[in-house]
């Protein structure tokens, strides 16, 4: 088994996993500690090392909330443990491989993780890679700063920087994406055939590194999960960037906040004092994202996507059934006349006609609609007129647990990833079917950009095919195991991707 491998810096050692055949490397840098002057400064080169370096454990997760300490579903779920160590030094990524040598040429795989850009990280249970690589996929998943840490901006930095003003948690990311190319081949892996891949906020991050062109190269195949977001109703988009200027201004109330009046003050403060004081500063504040400083970010990710104006890439992108439902019920319905003019204008009357619109207004419950899935498909359309491919998908099965949490958002991590059994969840043989079929199609993409192919039995998936206005398919993760739908959108939800879509064209 390939035990130890000769990176870049200097040998690394892993650890076999729950199957021997599967060798996890944990904890290789990638970059050096972003600490004292790296402090808000894109990731710089890493020192090599002698030796062979021990790599048998994940490194610090980067500064964020302690996670376990709440009572929330995701402290539930994966945040578990407060134990889990965690620092400023946090540039490292993770490697799981089956190759038996170096050369094989096998597919990679590299994940970003979610958590709204705030927190999160790669040693969270569901992300275990073993289930993947043993599919012949390597597996990496890479660390990255986030909040204040991550993606904070000011004037100053600005100044001392202007190469690289922001976004360094993206850069982390892209520096990842970097090392692949230069080291992966001696894990087995071709950096020829890369996919890229993140949900929620790491799925926003996935659409980031699409939208850059100076990632030519890096990677060939997209997949984008429960990240998609356009609010149908409030003009809102989550992770669409604002400009430099605007989030420097932000930056100086953060400092004025922090009680400092320099950079170097700034980066002179302890990391854990800085950390908790930006938790405070979020009660009353709006946190700090990706913004567009025309250098890493040009403009909307999810636009510059759906203009072809990045990457080329196939994508895979959808939703849960049960996240971020946009719903209008009957403390909307006596202001719902009022507001459909407001937010469609001349096409107010055609909102308030549809079955769905005219049910509130009798007061008979309520209607909700995915901005997710309406923003994917009208996005997955447009790109289908260009000739390019993307392939849509709903999680929608049971998910049992006294809390009857229904497919709440990130649910379907567990089944990517073919990691239900490290879950607490009473899961059933019917669910562990489903998410070996979800990890297959998962695989088949990685290999080919295509889900297509065998299950992990050796008998044909049920056919996924492109989505297209013209031929719709929506691969239907469901309680009985995956089935396509050519179900188009229904009028009303044609009128709100409409919308959707008319207001990105505009950005």
């Amino acid at each position: 088994m390939l035990r130890q491998v000769k990176t870049e810096n200097g040998w690394v050692r892993g650890i076999e996993a729950a199957d021997p055949r599967i060798t996890a490397f944990k904890g290789i840098p990638f970059a050096a500690p972003p600490t004292g002057r790296n402090r808000w400064r894109a990731p710089q080169p890493c020192e090599s090392w002698a030796g062979v370096r021990d790599c048998c454990r994940f490194a610090p997760i980067s500064m964020q909330w302690i996670p376990g300490l709440g009572d929330d579903i995701y402290c539930r779920e994966w945040h578990v443990d407060p134990e889990i160590p965690m620092g400023e030094d946090c540039l490292y990524l993770n490697v799981w491989t089956n190759a038996r040598k170096s050369g094989e040429r096998l597919p990679v795989l590299v994940w970003f993780f979610g958590g709204g850009l705030q927190c999160g990280y790669p040693a969270e249970m569901e992300f275990d890679g073993e289930r993947i690589a043993r599919r012949g996929v390597v597996v990496v998943t890479v660390n990255y700063r986030v909040g204040a840490l991550g993606f904070l901006t000011h004037p100053q930095i600005s100044a001392e920087q202007p190469e690289a003003p922001a976004n360094f948690g993206n850069l982390d990311q892209q520096a990842g994406l970097r090392w692949v190319q230069r080291n992966i081949a001696a894990f087995g892996g071709d950096p020829g055939k890369v996919t890229i891949a993140g949900q929620s906020a790491g799925g926003g991050s996935v659409m980031s590194q699409v939208a850059c062109k100076a990632n030519d190269g890096l990677f060939r195949y997209a997949v984008v999960m429960s990240a998609m977001i356009f609010d149908p109703y409030m003009r809102r988009e989550i992770g669409r960037p604002e400009t430099l200027k605007q989030a420097e201004k932000k930056g100086e109330d953060f400092f004025a906040f922090l009680g400092v009046k320099s950079l170097e003050e700034a980066r002179a403060m302890d990391a854990v004092r800085l950390q908790r004081s930006y938790e405070k500063y979020m009660e009353k504040h709006v946190p700090f994202f990706t913004v567009q400083d025309d250098l890493f970010c040009t403009g909307d990710p999810i636009a510059l996507y759906r203009k072809g104006e990045c990457v080329d890439v196939t994508m895979m992108a959808g939703n849960t059934g049960d996240e971020f439902l946009n719903t209008i019920d009957a403390k909307t319905a006596p202001k719902l006349k009022q507001e459909a003019e407001r937010l469609f204008g001349e096409d107010a009357k055609t909102f308030l006609s549809f079955p769905e619109t005219r049910k509130v207004l009798a007061g008979q419950g309520c209607s909700p609609v995915s901005g997710i899935e309406c923003t994917v498909k009208g996005v997955l359309s447009d790109v289908a007129k260009d000739g390019r491919k993307g392939y849509a998908y709903c999680f929608s099965p049971d998910m049992p647990g006294w809390d009857h949490p229904g497919t709440f958002h990130s649910s379907d991590l567990w089944f990517w990833f073919e990691t239900l059994a490290k879950c607490w969840r009473p899961f059933t043989g019917r669910h562990y079917d489903l998410a070996r079929q979800m990890c297959d199609y998962f695989c088949n993409f990685i290999r080919t950009g295509d889900p297509n192919g065998s299950d992990l039995c050796g008998q044909t998936l049920p056919l996924w095919e492109p989505w297209s206005e013209e031929k719709p398919c929506t691969m239907m993760f469901l309680k009985d195991g995956a089935a396509p739908s050519a179900e188009p959108l229904s009028p009303f939800k044609r009128f709100i991707c409409g919308r959707i879509m008319d207001r990105m064209r505009a950005i």
